[in-house]
């Protein structure tokens, strides 16, 4: 992500759905000026423990209208968070309202072949959720996703007023550490099963 977004010296960046804020670091670092929401607020209390005064940090709902001004940003981006929503719509038209003519929206989700692979006997085209449980510090936890099929994707952008510029499907870095990955995978390159987006506003 930090590759796609390239030089971000001086750029508003708004971090949308930043979690516990580690892209938004990143980027503050790199010289941009950064805003981030969580719907979280436990979230955005992590997040300013890691950023001190060095952004912005709100709670707020991407489901819900933001707190935020028109055209208030260059950048908006999107990290693994959209794949959560069962309808773009409203989000992706709020999104576009805070972005400037010409700012862009950097965003990456759940590529949507991991479902093929995983759910082979589902149906690829149509929007489906499925659910995984997890276990965080011995509490478990259950994560709804939901499948797009690529069109739907694009769709839902082009809908919204952007204009795709950027589709990415990256590997897994070459620096990612190897007791970090499966071991079948013995040196091949891997998929990420993640894709990324870099979209125009117009």
């Amino acid at each position: 992500m930090l590759e796609l977004a390239g030089d971000v010296r001086g750029r508003r960046i708004l971090d949308a759905g930043c979690g516990t804020a580690p892209l938004s670091e990143a980027l503050a670092a790199r010289g941009a000026v950064v805003t981030g929401f969580d719907g979280s607020p436990a979230m955005v209390e992590l997040a300013r423990e890691r950023l001190g005064g060095d952004a912005t940090l709100l709670v707020a709902d991407l489901g819900a209208p933001l707190p935020l001004a028109d055209g208030a940003f260059d950048d908006v981006i999107v990290s693994l968070v959209l794949h959560y929503l069962e309808d773009w719509t409203a989000p992706l038209a709020e999104l576009r309202r805070v972005l400037r003519p010409g700012g862009r929206l950097l965003v990456s989700v759940n590529h949507p072949i991991g479902y093929e692979v995983a759910f082979p006997d589902a149906d690829y085209f149509a929007v489906a959720s499925w659910s995984e449980e997890y276990d965080f510090d011995g509490q478990r936890a259950t994560l709804t996703y939901w499948h797009r099929p690529l069109h739907a994707m694009t769709a839902a952008f082009t809908d919204a007023g952007f204009r795709l510029s950027v589709i990415s499907e990256p590997p897994f870095s070459p620096d990612t550490p190897r007791e970090l990955l499966p071991p079948e995978l013995d040196g091949r390159t891997a998929f990420l099963c993640f894709i990324f987006f870099v979209l125009e506003a117009h």
